[in-house]
C-alpha cells in the first residue's frame, strides 16, 4: 500500500455538523439522492444539485452544547432506510430525545486508579433519576403525500452520560436484513461501570434489530438493560459484538458470497482502532437474559468482543502521567489488569490501529475515529477493495487552523493484522479549519462522502462543508 492522493469536490456548505451522509432513492422517483443528517436535527437530500429538506425534527432533539462549552456527542446520530423504503417508505432514526437532561450518573470525572479497587469496581445506581438523557431509536414513514411521518418507537434507552452514544448508528445489514444499532459504552471516560463488557447492558454492543417481529408498544420504558425490555422486544433483538466503547458506525464490503464487516472502536488515550470480521455468532437477548435470569454464565464461544474496557485496541487499558524525571516520556499503567487477562483471548484482535503518539514519517499522530467505510469503486483505482476512515484531527496540528485526516487499509488474505496508509487530499481550506467528523458512502459504495467541520463545538452553527472524494 502506498499514499493515495485525491481531491476534494464540495457539494454543499454552511450547514450544521453533518453526522450520517447515504443515498438512497426516494418512492416514485429513479434517481439516487444523497442524503445528509446533522446534529442538531435536520436531513437534507440533493437531487440534481438541489439541496432540499426531507426532514426537521430540530424540536424534538435535546439542546446541544449547553452544558458543555459547546461540544457534544448527542444529538441526530443515525439514519437508515428499509431495504425497501422505495416501495413502502420506512426509515429509522436514532436521536437525543429534547426534554430528557438529567444531571449524570457521577458528578465528577472518572478515572481509574490501579491501586485504589474502589474505582475499579463502581456501580450506576438509583437510574431513574441518575442519567443524562435518553436516546430514542423511532421508525418513520414518507406518506404517499410525500411527508415523513413518525410511526413508534422501537427502543428508548437511558445513558448515563452525554458522550460516546454512537454516531452513523443506524444501518441495515445485507446480511440479515435486519436493522443494525451501534451504541457506545455511555461516556464519561475508561467505562467507569463496565458496561461494554455486561451482558445485560444496552451499552457498548452492536446489535441486530429485527424490525418486523417489534410490536407496537405505546408508553414504551426507557431502560439501560435487555432484562427490562418487554418480551416481544427482547425476542427481536440479537447481539453482534460487545466490549465497545464508541463507534461511527459499521460498514458492510461483499467479497464473493459472503460479507466482511468493518467497525471502529474510538480510543481512549493510546490508539484508535479498525476491527474486521466475517463470521460471528449472533446471541439472541431473550437467551442472555434467561441466562442471567437463572445466574449462570452466558458462552463466550465465538462471540465477537472488541475487549474494551480491558484492551484499548492492541494495548491493555492503560492510565498515562508525565514522567517526573523526563518530560520527553510517558508513564504507563496498567488500568484494569485483571480484566486485561480475562478478556485477552476472548478478544478480536484488531485489523489495523493508529496511534495518539506516532514520529513515523508517513504516519500522524490521531484524535478520535470519525467514519469507517468500505470502498468498491474503481474511480479511486488506489482505494478500490479496502476501507478508508477518518480521524478529527492530527494531533501535530493541534494549534488551528487544524485538519482531519483521511486513511485507508486492507484485509490480508492470511488474517493477520495490517498496516494504513494516509489519503492525501488536495484542498486548500485556507485560514479555517476543518475537523474530518463523519464519513459516507453511496449504495454499491463506489462513491465517497467526507463531512467537515470549522469547529470542535456543535453549537458553533452552520460551519460544515459535505464534500465528495475524488480522483
Amino acid at each position: 500500500m502506498a499514499v493515495v492522493k485525491v481531491r476534494l469536490r464540495p457539494i454543499v456548505s454552511k450547514i450544521n455538523l453533518p453526522t450520517v451522509m447515504k443515498t438512497t432513492i426516494l418512492p416514485g422517483d429513479s434517481m439516487e439522492s444523497l442524503f445528509i443528517t446533522t446534529q442538531v436535527g435536520e436531513i437534507f437530500y440533493i437531487r440534481n444539485g438541489v439541496v432540499r429538506t426531507f426532514l426537521d425534527i430540530r424540536s424534538q432533539v435535546i439542546k446541544l452544547g449547553a452544558a458543555s462549552g459547546g461540544y457534544d456527542e448527542r444529538g441526530l446520530l443515525g439514519l437508515a432506510f428499509h431495504p425497501g423504503f422505495h416501495r413502502n417508505g420506512l426509515f429509522y432514526l436514532h436521536y437525543s430525545q429534547a426534554g430528557t437532561q438529567g444531571p449524570g450518573a457521577l458528578t465528577s470525572r472518572f478515572k481509574p486508579d490501579a491501586c485504589d479497587p474502589s474505582t475499579l469496581n463502581l456501580k450506576w445506581t438509583n437510574r431513574e433519576s441518575q442519567y443524562d438523557h435518553i436516546d430514542t431509536v423511532e421508525e418513520w414513514i414518507v406518506q404517499s403525500n410525500g411527508q415523513p411521518q413518525q410511526r413508534r418507537t422501537l427502543l428508548n434507552i437511558r445513558r448515563p452520560f452525554l458522550n460516546h452514544n454512537g454516531v452513523n448508528s443506524l444501518n441495515f445489514s445485507p446480511e440479515t436484513g435486519n436493522l443494525i444499532l451501534t451504541t457506545g459504552d455511555g461516556g464519561s471516560g475508561y467505562d467507569p461501570f463496565n458496561l461494554s463488557q455486561d451482558d445485560m447492558e444496552i451499552a457498548g454492543k452492536i446489535m441486530d434489530i429485527d424490525v418486523t417481529r417489534i410490536p407496537t408498544i405505546q408508553n414504551l420504558p426507557a431502560v439501560t438493560r435487555f432484562h427490562e425490555l418487554p418480551a416481544p422486544i427482547q425476542d427481536s433483538l440479537t447481539v453482534v459484538a460487545k466490549g465497545v466503547r464508541n463507534i461511527p458506525g459499521i460498514s458492510y464490503q461483499r467479497v464473493s458470497n459472503q460479507y466482511i464487516k468493518y467497525a471502529g472502536n474510538v480510543g481512549q488515550d493510546l490508539v484508535e482502532s479498525i476491527f474486521s470480521f466475517v463470521y460471528y455468532r449472533p446471541v439472541p437477548v431473550r437467551q442472555l437474559v434467561q441466562a442471567y435470569m437463572a445466574n449462570e454464565t452466558s458462552d463466550q464461544n465465538g462471540r465477537i468482543n472488541f475487549g474494551w474496557r480491558g484492551w484499548e485496541g492492541h494495548f491493555p487499558t492503560s492510565t498515562i502521567r508525565d514522567c517526573a524525571t523526563n518530560p520527553a516520556l510517558d508513564e504507563k499503567s496498567v488500568a484494569y489488569y485483571n480484566e486485561s487477562v480475562r478478556t485477552s483471548a476472548i478478544r478480536l484482535q484488531p485489523l489495523t490501529c493508529y496511534y495518539h503518539q506516532d514520529q513515523r514519517p508517513d504516519k500522524f499522530a490521531g484524535t478520535a475515529l470519525t467514519g469507517v467505510q468500505a470502498y468498491m469503486g474503481h474511480g479511486i483505482p488506489g482505494l478500490t477493495g479496502s476501507v478508508v476512515f477518518t480521524d478529527i484531527a492530527r494531533k501535530e496540528e493541534a494549534r488551528p487552523p487544524v485538519r482531519g485526516v483521511l486513511a485507508y487499509t486492507r484485509v490480508r488474505t492470511d488474517g493477520q493484522p495490517n498496516d494504513f496508509h494516509v489519503i492525501e487530499p488536495d484542498y486548500d481550506f485556507g485560514a479555517q479549519s476543518a475537523y474530518f467528523v463523519s464519513l459516507g458512502t453511496n449504495r454499491d459504495q463506489t462513491r465517497l462522502f467526507l463531512g467537515a467541520y470549522g469547529s470542535m463545538k456543535v453549537a458553533d452553527p452552520n460551519q460544515g462543508t459535505v464534500f465528495e472524494i475524488i480522483p
